[in-house]
């Protein structure tokens, strides 16, 4: 699983190929995409996710923090029709002002799981956002059998085991370094299980932050598996998506919707 993670380009490419069969639909229910819409992705890395919206003429920022992963995303576009619509930084997105430009689109994929203090986020990201605007966010809750992204571990025994995250912190640890898992590997991971959200956590922030859920749904496959493993998108049951907590167990996608 480490390999495909490493290829970036082919990771670049499974992202545009998800968001543009998944994300871009599901937006459209809200809002027409064309050259006159604004986006931007937070978090971007090489901004795969952004392709099919740059694809469509609309005017694309992202912006990440990890200065590498944007260098790529430049080389990865140089060659675009569309390259100045496109705008690329390396920030922290607490540095940018969010009075210099407001957004149609906000699009955040599986990234929200990884931001420390997102009550704070939230609140934050809120003035980015045009008063008519659309905010996207998918994202893996914590309990369901992949939610601590071990599938990045180089041992492929660990790297598909499921729920093996949801041990207690010292456990975990140990079980990754006997495995053979490296100290940047095992540092990342606790990370994540630090920084984990449920959906009842999430819509808690929602909900004290003012925000309104236009569309929320569960996938019971996430509908980048199909992009990964060729595997169709299924939702939730609506009995078992109905239960609080005990959803998050089954659930390896969240898509959202959502606006001021």
């Amino acid at each position: 699983m480490q390999k495909r993670h490493n290829n970036k380009q082919q990771y670049f490419n499974e992202q545009a190929k998800t968001t543009q069969k998944f994300v871009v639909p599901f937006l459209s229910n809200f809002l027409d995409i064309d050259s006159n819409t604004t986006v931007l992705e937070i978090g971007c890395a090489e901004a795969g996710n952004l392709k099919p919206f740059v694809d469509l003429g609309c005017k694309v920022t992202g912006i990440d923090i990890a200065c590498g992963r944007i260098k790529l995303a430049k080389e990865f576009y140089k060659e675009h029709k569309n390259i100045n619509n496109l705008e690329l930084i390396c920030e922290n997105i607490y540095n940018v002002k969010p009075s210099d430009k407001k957004y149609d689109v906000i699009v955040m994929r599986d990234v929200i799981e990884h931001i420390p203090n997102q009550e704070k986020f939230m609140s934050f990201v809120k003035a980015f956002l045009k008063d008519d605007g659309k905010f996207f966010l998918g994202f893996p809750p914590w309990q369901n059998p992949f939610g601590g992204h071990q599938q990045v571990c180089y041992n492929k025994f660990i790297s598909k085991l499921p729920y093996i995250h949801l041990l207690p912190r010292s456990i975990y640890s140990s079980i990754l370094k006997a495995f053979g898992e490296s100290e940047g590997t095992i540092k990342g991971l606790i990370e994540i299980k630090d920084t984990g959200i449920s959906i009842e956590r999430f819509e808690k922030i929602l909900t004290t932050e003012n925000y309104t859920i236009n569309k929320r749904t569960f996938f019971f496959v996430n509908p980048n598996y199909e992009t990964k493993f060729g595997l169709k998108p299924r939702k939730l049951t609506k009995l078992i998506s109905a239960i609080p907590w005990f959803r998050n167990f089954f659930t390896t996608a969240m898509y959202y919707v959502i606006s001021k």
